[in-house]
């Protein structure tokens, strides 16, 4: 143990992923072990306490269906947020939870001009102005504290005058103090004075006679006072000096004598002890002599004492430990993390320069410019480029000095000198080499989204520096054993660690601000221009004589495009620059973000902790949407959503390895650049369309070949992005070959889980799955051995037959089989045939392994196993509305083979067309017994998440021409009436879900339209715009503030305690000026109404999925108490094979307590309870949509007859009802409009006189406003218009227990096939020999081959 981490490291004694960020030649300070285990807690000494150490929770003592069912039907703890007011108004209450982006631009200019002292006195000037308008609305003690710090930095290093300084930061800890301004000290705060007294204090060599700081006897008792650990002052970041953390020390211990504490002074004492033992893998071997040092005192012999050095880093460490209460990850287990994610750019520049060294010693710098290396490239840009933007900052500071300066002017040389040129010249072009192919651009970017992401990056790298230096401990993941997290004790248990973990990390952290869009967006438009000013490449060609002539060209460059009807800015890559990025390695290009971890990630304590140990992640991903944060942030602080963050902590715990033999496999094929298994090939291997003669003379033809052509060049545009994807992953593989690895998980806002690493991970395309397997196996078993074949059978596309089947089918191409593991390349190929080709060379393999042995059921495996839903969203729908038939379609209920709903549905179709065609119909004739499983599927697949009438006659227009059903020119029509029947059969199929969507979509339309009952008075005020004089003009909702004021998001909790919140708005686009273009962004911190429509469409998809997610995390903590490994893809569910019927028996146990504690139910009564205080105005009502989904629903408002008569355009809503209790409708703005009408009415006579109108048409102008002005200033309760829940059907969930099929096939996820994956639809080129037809079935005697073990009987179901 000693040889191995004392020994000194070169290159090559590295672990290949830190060789990824490292100098050839150079050492590293990360130690080479960098997976020990936890380091064991240090013998303390006997008189001081030993740290608390929580008692072991009791093993459950309920079976899981029981605890859950309990632990799913208590009352859910609702987020509840005010909705975010338009952009013109404010409040306190606001200020607080959505910032506006005026103060989050003063934030974050007032954070950049702290970071290194850069203008302190603009900060300070920043700060008054945002204390005399917010307080305690949007400061923070963290804010107070930075400041204070900042004054102590200055008055250290004498950059200003010392006494004023001083007296500064002292009335900032007295406003602390006093909670004048609604903030309290903490333990960073009274650290900082403690370090003001020692430097500046009597005791102090620069004593400040003029002013008395406060006195460690002072601040101690106010310490103990507020019940602040005096260890953790101590302890504190701030304390950068281990030598004035002892000072500080003995200062309170004085203070603490005074006080006559013992209790403060025992815990300096142990503060003081526990800061001399750093806690070791050796901590049980006998004591080495520690190195001392001499101190002046001696003692009574005469002797010079000595003492070991005081290290603050061990106090801290300890710290984290007691606080805690679990031991903390040892430094050389995170050594090799912390060496990959904090010198990517620093390790980057040194290989770039490296390199280029190397090969100018060699002669080749200049000799051989036509095969330069990316990196070579890279490298001169780079030098450029530092310089250039060194130069340009410089320029930016003088003429921001010169400019007069507005109070609310954003300058960008704060933010511009956060990083060195160095970092930034770096940074700025691997992000852009990274966003290459992005946005549907091929070869480039769109430009609002290069800049905005830069601008990003450049943030994400400051807060990284910011936490790198703070040197934050990170705890272990708490373990709850087999006492389980759904168990009362045990989720106060998750929640206490929690806290506590979080206080501990929290306290190490220095303020940081976040900045807006336009600051993101102005930063990124310097540095691309910069870089597009100094990047340059070599181009080489043959003139007509044959000779080699070459040019400089820009490596970038801009240009406008129009795309989807919209002229948008794009940056282009240089074609060579393109070419080597499909070609060389990329290695360099890929920020330690973007890669998987060598250790655990970091557990998520709150909203944006956790995830990568020094990169910043956030828990969401939030779409643009400062709602989605606020929420977020106050569930995490109110301990709402300790099992979301307890799942992702699982999720990402989940040890990974890259598959050697697949890759090697895989390795193969990408050098030698053709196309097998889906991979692209190196040359696009399509001919190019050739012009017809008579397309000079026919228009038609003409057209014909262009429409070809432009399909050709995407095609090969197509081909090469995806060629650059591959590389990405192929080098991701390559580098961590041989290492575990991890995945740190976050979320969407709809609570679906998804690894951070967007390159190589198992959520990816086919390739990605297959080059990846479990680092822990497992003995498969008799059990895992069947399921390893029928995971086979499933991989390759025979998955809609029984399990014994399926079985069978794999024993009769055992040939095949192994002779696809043995030689994947030279032999038949027969595993090229599967739906997923890598996954299923990988089970190839597996099972090939297995076989070997003389006891299969012994082999270890690391192959994960899928258990996934038959298209699950329909599922849950089914569940939800107990339909019966909808069950027996997608496998919940129990059936001898597994039901196949898309084949069911073409049944359907197909007997549409019948039907059709006897009337004559020339679609149906056309389409009848054409109707094929894969033309339906998509759509059926998508219909549960609300696709649209277009998107499904897109759908299926697309597979009609793939498999050229009908002709081109007849596909669109053939699909619009294909779409309508495919639609149709669905919801005759899923009746319960078709009213359930209805449903979901009638709430959100009256959520959206919905205002805050406070809110009233204000919306009915008059527009500031005059009503225009338009004859034809109708008197709306538009006409005064109340459209304006709809603000109100749909949201909802999901049962594990995540508030969920749809983003959709409508978009109000800001124009920024940049340096490259102007361009158009939105602004998160601006909301603009909600976007009703989008609000009601997206719902229901969205509330399914916040369900299935539901689903994967309640499943995910119960695999983790049960020992099983666990990972997911959606509704996808991984494990071991021999793992696979215990995984599947908590599948069907967490999917019957979800449904059993009545989903529907609980939500109805969360949008009575968080929407009771909200209001409607009858006025938008009228939309006939509206009222006819409100009256299909069975939404009523009962009325009197006096009433009914104001209300008949609401008729079909209206219950007349003189007896009953009637809908409460309030009226209090109705004389606030009446003017308005009246004016307008008045208008519409004076324009019509103008216009000539004859009087009887002017009063039926009039008499059309009659009854939007009866409504005008009229509400209800948005509780009172929820329609009754639709009726459950038949179905009970607990069927599903007796189903095998429930989750069991291999279904593809369509969004990833479409968004990752490419589709083989050619044959190979001549160049290489094409693939072979699927073998037949061996015979008999080919089966004897094998060895009698290879044969093994099909096990019963």
């Amino acid at each position: 143990m000693l040889s191995r981490t004392a020994r000194v490291l070169s290159r090559q004694s590295l672990p290949r992923p830190a060789r990824l960020f490292s100098t050839p030649t150079a050492q590293t300070r990360a130690p080479a072990l960098a997976t020990a285990t936890a380091h064991a807690s240090p013998d303390y000494p006997s008189f001081l306490a030993q740290p608390t150490s929580e008692p072991a929770l009791q093993p459950r003592n309920l079976d899981l269906p029981t605890e859950l069912s309990h632990f799913l039907q208590r009352p859910t703890a609702y987020t509840i947020l005010p909705a975010p007011l338009p952009s013109d108004r404010s409040s306190p209450t606001n200020d607080l939870y959505y910032a506006d982006t005026v103060t989050q631009d003063l934030l974050s200019v007032m954070d950049a001009c702290l970071h290194n002292l850069y203008d302190v006195p603009r900060a300070r000037d920043i700060f008054d102005r945002l204390r005399e308008r917010h307080r305690s609305h949007i400061l923070s003690t963290p804010i107070y504290n930075a400041f204070i710090e900042a004054y102590i930095a200055l008055a250290h290093s004498q950059q200003g005058p010392v006494p004023v300084l001083i007296q500064y930061a002292c009335d900032l800890y007295q406003v602390l103090e006093s909670e004048a301004e609604q903030c309290k000290p903490n333990a960073t705060t009274y650290a900082l004075m403690l370090l003001l007294h020692h430097r500046f204090g009597p005791y102090s060599s620069n004593t400040i006679e003029t002013h008395l700081t406060p006195d460690p006897r002072t601040l101690l008792a106010c310490i103990v006072k507020r019940d602040i650990p005096v260890a953790s002052v101590v302890s504190d970041r701030t304390l950068d000096s281990s030598e004035d953390a002892i000072k500080i020390i003995k200062h309170l211990s004085i203070a603490a004598v005074e006080l006559k504490n013992e209790e403060i002074i025992s815990e300096l004492g142990q503060a003081e002890v526990l800061g001399t033992h750093k806690p070791d893998v050796l901590d049980d071997v006998p004591e080495v002599r520690p190195v001392t040092k001499q101190v002046e005192k001696e003692d009574e012999e005469g002797v010079m004492e000595t003492v070991v050095p005081f290290n603050i880093n061990n106090l801290r460490q300890h710290l984290a430990q007691v606080v805690t209460a679990r031991r903390v990850l040892a430094d050389d287990i995170i050594a090799r993390q912390e060496h990959l994610e904090k010198s990517a750019y620093d390790v980057a520049a040194e290989q770039l320069q490296h390199q280029s060294e190397v090969l100018a010693d060699l002669g080749l710098g200049d000799a051989a410019p036509r095969d330069s290396d990316l990196r070579e490239w890279m490298w001169a840009w780079h030098k450029k480029l530092k310089d250039r933007l060194t130069a340009e900052i410089r320029n930016i500071r003088a003429a921001e000095a010169k400019s007069k300066r507005k109070p609310n002017d954003v300058q960008l040389s704060p933010y511009l000198s956060l990083l060195d040129a160095n970092r930034l010249s770096l940074l700025t072009i691997l992000e852009v080499m990274r966003l290459q192919g992005s946005g549907g651009v091929h070869d480039g970017m769109k430009t609002t989204r290069a800049l905005l992401s830069i601008g990003k990056a450049v943030e994400l790298e400051y807060k990284g520096q910011v936490c790198r230096a703070n040197k934050i401990y990170v705890p272990a993941a708490p373990k709850l054993g087999n006492a389980g997290y759904f168990s009362s004790l045990g989720y106060s248990s998750l929640q206490q660690r929690r806290v506590a973990a979080a206080k501990v990390m929290s306290d190490g952290e220095a303020w940081t601000a976040d900045w807006t869009q336009y600051v993101r967006s102005k930063v990124g438009g310097i540095l691309v221009e910069c870089l597009m000013d100094v990047a340059e490449v070599t181009r080489w060609g043959k003139d007509k004589h044959g000779m080699l002539v070459s040019e400089v060209q820009p490596a970038f460059y801009h240009t406008y495009e129009y795309i989807r009807g919209q002229k948008l800015g794009v940056i282009r890559f240089n074609p060579v620059v393109s070419e080597r990025l499909a070609r060389d390695k990329v290695n360099i290009a890929i920020h330690p973000r973007h890669l998987p971890m060598l250790i655990k990630p970091k557990p998520w304590l709150d909203y944006k902790t956790g995830g990568y140990l020094l990169s910043q992640s956030s828990a969401m991903r939030f779409k643009d949407s400062v709602e989605q944060q606020s929420y977020l942030k106050v569930a995490s602080l109110k301990g709402n959503c300790e099992l979301v963050f307890a799942g992702l902590d699982v999720l990402g715990s989940t040890p990974w390895q890259i598959n050697r033999d697949v890759f090697n496999v895989v390795l193969e094929v990408w050098n030698a650049g053709y196309r097998v298994g889906k991979l692209p090939p190196a040359e696009y291997d399509q001919p190019e369309p050739v012009m017809p003669p008579e397309a000079e003379t026919d228009i038609k033809a003409k057209s014909v070949y262009q429409q070809r052509m432009k399909a050709y060049l995407n095609a090969k545009a197509n081909n090469h992005s995806d060629r650059c994807n591959v590389n990405y992953k192929i080098e991701i593989a390559r580098t961590f070959l041989g290492d575990t690895i991890y995945f740190p998980h976050n979320l969407d806002f709809r609570g679906r889980a998804y690894p951070i690493p967007p390159h190589l991970s198992h959520i990816g395309d086919d390739l990605s799955r297959g080059l990846l397997k479990f680092a822990d196996a497992r003995p498969l078993g008799e059990r895992g051995l069947r399921w390893l074949k029928i995971h086979l059978a499933n991989l390759y596309g025979y998955d809609k037959a029984s399990f014994d089947e399926r079985v069978e089918w794999v024993h009769s191409r055992l040939e095949d089989i192994h002779d696809s593991a043995e030689n994947p390349l030279a032999g038949k190929r027969w595993w090229l045939g599967a739906d997923d080709p890598w996954q299923c060379l990988a089970t190839c393999m597996e099972l090939r392994d297995a076989l070997k042995l003389e006891d299969p059921t012994a082999f270890e495996s690391s192959l994960p196993i899928h258990q996934d839903g038959t298209c699950n969203g329909l599922q849950h729908y089914a569940a939800l509305g107990g339909d019966d038939r909808g069950a027996q379609q997608v496998n919940l209920a129990a059936t001898d083979r597994p039901s196949d709903v898309y084949t069911h549905v073409g049944t359907m179709v197909e007997a549409a067309l019948e039907q059709d065609a006897k009337k004559g119909d020339q679609w149906a004739i056309l389409l009848r017994g054409k109707i094929q499983r894969k033309i339906v599927k998509q759509t059926v697949m998508t219909t549960v998440y609300g696709v649209t009438f277009v998107g499904a006659r897109e759908q299926i227009e697309k597979q009609l021409k793939d498999k050229k059903i009908v002709n081109e020119e007849d596909s669109w029509a053939a699909a619009s009436y294909l779409a309508t029947k495919v639609i149709q059969s669905i919801g005759d199929l899923f009746s319960g879900a078709t009213s359930i969507q209805n449903w979901f979509a009638a709430c959100a339309r009256i959520i959206a339209k919905s205002i805050p009952k406070e809110r009233l008075p204000e919306a009915m005020a008059e527009s500031k715009q005059r009503i225009k004089k338009q004859r034809t003009k109708l008197f709306t909702v538009s006409d005064t503030r109340l459209k304006k004021e709809q603000m109100t998001s749909v949201v909802w909790t999901t049962l594990l305690g995540l508030p969920i919140v749809q983003p959709y708005r409508k978009i109000h686009r800001k124009q920024v000026a940049t340096s490259l273009q102007t361009i158009f962004i939105s602004d998160p911190n601006s909301p603009a109404e909600v976007n009703s429509m989008k609000q009601a469409s997206a719902f229901p998809p969205n509330f399914i999925h916040s369900l299935d997610a539901t689903h994967m995390i309640l499943t995910a903590l119960e695999c983790r108490t049960q020992d099983l490994t666990f990972a997911s893809v959606h509704d996808s569910y991984w494990t071991h094979a021999s793992s696979i019927d215990k995984m599947s028996e908590i599948i069907r146990d967490t999917f019957i307590a979800l449904h059993s504690s009545d989903v529907l139910k609980k939500l109805d009564a969360e949008f009575r309870e968080r929407y009771k205080d909200y209001k409607v105005p009858l006025v938008s009502l009228k939309n006939s949509s509206i009222l006819k989904g409100l009256h299909a629903l069975g939404s009523r408002i009962v009325v009197t007859s006096e009433q009914a008569k104001k209300l008949d355009g609401l008729k079909e809503l209206l219950v007349v009802s003189d007896t009953t209790e009637t809908t409460d409708i309030d009226e209090s703005e109705v004389e606030n409009v009446e003017h308005l009408c009246d004016e307008f009415n008045a208008q519409v006579g004076e324009q019509a006189e103008e216009d000539g109108v004859a009087a009887e048409d002017q009063e039926d102008m009039k008499i059309k406003h009659s009854e939007m002005r009866k409504l005008m200033g009229k509400f209800v309760n948005l509780v009172d218009l929820i329609p009754p829940l639709p009726e459950k059907g038949s179905f009970r969930v607990e069927q599903i227990k007796k189903s095998q099929y429930f989750f069991s096939s291999v279904e593809n996820c369509y969004r990833c096939k479409a968004l990752l994956t490419y589709l083989l639809t050619t044959p190979l080129t001549d160049n290489h020999p094409p693939l072979p037809p699927r073998s037949p079935a061996p015979s008999k005697n080919n089966i004897r081959r094998f060895p009698p073990h290879m044969l093994t009987p099909s096990l019963g179901a």
